[in-house]
């Protein structure tokens, strides 16, 4: 069972990243594949190794915590891999942790590939389940969880809006995510989900 990879990005898409482990490349499907893009350093990613009865597959993280909150979302009836991907593409595993404990449905079902139905089972499944893991992030609990506050503005669609708020939730401040809009706006069709747009964004930010 293959626990973490450490090498160099070779190869970088809009799901993956591969990473050169001594001459062997690793496809590794991550959250946000810019963050690791970047650097030209060797990179460390902590993995989940995913076995199908068609396929093997590999998902990395940047952190312990992203890897763990994976995990517990897998537990979930109806969310395989990809939507818990999705989840921690558009949300700190921390916030995500004190989402599901305060029942914050508006938060859950804001993130791509999570609808009503499954943001309960989320909340059902995994409120009391947390365990050990939300004691490292009792401190993360005030963190701020509505994702209507923020106002949007007028030339801004309704799947940007919801892109741009996940993304503040990641760190990014504002006038960072309005930059990275202006500079892609022009070259979208009007048809991209939330989950697209924001990796185009996160491109777009790690771009410069």
């Amino acid at each position: 069972m293959i626990d973490f990879v450490r090498g160099k990005v070779v190869h970088y898409d809009t799901e993956y990243v591969v990473i050169d482990v001594r001459d062997v490349g690793y496809r590794v499907f991550t959250p946000n594949p810019y963050q690791f893009a970047r650097s030209g350093e060797p990179v460390t990613l902590f993995i989940h190794h995913h076995v199908r009865e068609d396929a093997i597959q590999l998902f990395g993280f940047a952190t312990r915590d992203e890897q763990a909150m994976f995990r517990k979302l897998l537990d979930v009836n109806g969310i395989g891999p990809r939507v818990a991907l999705g989840a921690l593409a558009g949300s700190k595993p921390e916030t995500l942790a004190a989402a599901i404990q305060s029942e914050n449905l508006a938060f859950l079902t804001k993130l791509p590939g999570i609808g009503k139905k499954t943001a309960q089972r989320m909340v059902l499944d995994l409120k009391d389940k947390l365990g050990a893991v939300d004691e490292r992030w009792a401190a993360a609990t005030t963190l701020q969880l509505s994702m209507d506050a923020a106002p949007t503005k007028p030339e801004t669609n309704e799947a940007w809006a919801g892109a741009k708020e996940a993304l503040g939730g990641l760190g990014y401040r504002e006038v960072e995510l309005d930059k990275a809009w202006n500079e892609m706006k022009d070259n979208l069709t009007g048809n991209e989900s939330t989950d697209i747009l924001m990796k185009k964004a996160l491109q777009q930010l790690f771009q410069g």
